[in-house]
């Protein structure tokens, strides 16, 4: 399974502190059963361009993988956070902020009601060729009617929920009916750390097993087969 989710590039951003955490981080995933984690450091419009974001995060990428050696741990896929801004539907550079080898590209939506004018962004990406990923979409609903959040999943943008809407009894049941009627395709940790949040992907698999059985993880794995595809027809 792939953690499409995470902060663990060192000094990127929130996320890990330091190679140490990272690798400490990547041990965890590893013990919890994950072959894939993809980075995916936050990237903010207003504080820096695609270009210094990309070096910055090569640098740190080429640091952990080397400070990796030859350990047979996760495998890495360098992808971003791209939270909403302004013309993104337009943005010329955004495809090389997508999760390497797809057209897949992990979106932050913006914590308010939103407008006839942010879904028409998005739904501009999608015109694209570019797959929005809503991240945490669980973290939106507060914000907006559930009309809207109807109207946003009907543009076929693709849904990431963390792992912790599975977990928390209070929206547990919310989680696990989405899941089962096929409205959610990624599942990530958001794992900043080993403290507050820690990868935490493994007991989420757990519970989904325990409370769908077998055919859930498989619809997650089905979707999994788009990363790694780029410029194709995809169908969910």
């Amino acid at each position: 399974m792939t953690d499409f989710h995470a902060h663990l590039l060192p000094g990127m951003d929130d996320g890990s502190d330091g190679i140490e955490t990272s690798l400490a981080m990547l041990e965890a995933w590893r013990e919890q059963g994950i072959g894939r984690v993809c980075a995916t450091p936050h990237f903010y419009a207003e504080r820096t361009t695609p270009e210094r974001f990309l070096r910055r995060r090569a640098a740190a990428g080429e640091a952990l993988l080397a400070a990796m050696g030859g350990d047979a741990g996760p495998k890495l896929l360098f992808g971003a956070e791209v939270r909403f801004f302004d013309g993104i539907g337009a943005a010329e550079a955004l495809p090389s902020l997508c999760l390497e080898g797809s057209d897949l590209l992990l979106l932050e939506m913006p914590f308010t009601r939103w407008t006839d004018r942010m879904l028409s962004e998005v739904a501009e990406l999608r015109r694209r060729d570019i797959l929005p990923v809503a991240a945490h979409l669980e973290r939106y609903m507060a914000f907006n009617s559930a009309a809207t959040i109807r109207r946003f999943l009907d543009m076929d943008v693709l849904i990431q929920c963390n792992a912790e809407f599975f977990l928390s009894r209070r929206t547990a049941g919310k989680a696990l009916r989405m899941l089962r009627e096929e409205r959610i395709h990624f599942l990530g940790s958001d794992a900043h750390n080993l403290r507050s949040r820690a990868p935490n992907m493994g007991a989420a698999l757990a519970l989904i097993e325990r409370k769908l059985g077998p055919r859930a993880l498989d619809w997650l794995q089905d979707c999994e087969r788009l990363i790694g595809r780029k410029n194709e027809v995809h169908t969910i």
